[in-house]
């Protein structure tokens, strides 16, 4: 399948026919904890992640939290 993920076109590996937005965080090593998603340009609520298809030709931004900040 081939999706488009944060602008850059991705061949994914698995064979299922269903991929979830969990399983493609799986996939790639994303902690699901840690991002935020966007799916065709809707963020989507994590509590959707297991149930939310992914199909070919989807645009995903998968935005990475980091923590930080001042010393002072």
């Amino acid at each position: 399948m081939k999706v488009y993920i944060n602008g850059e076109l991705t061949i994914l590996k698995s064979k299922a026919k269903l991929i979830t937005i969990n399983k493609l965080l799986e996939e790639l090593n994303y902690n699901p904890k840690l991002v935020v998603i966007e799916l065709n340009g809707l963020i989507i609520e994590s509590l959707r992640w297991n149930n939310e298809k992914i199909n070919d030709n989807d645009k995903i931004e998968i935005v990475t939290l980091v923590g930080g900040g001042s010393l002072y």
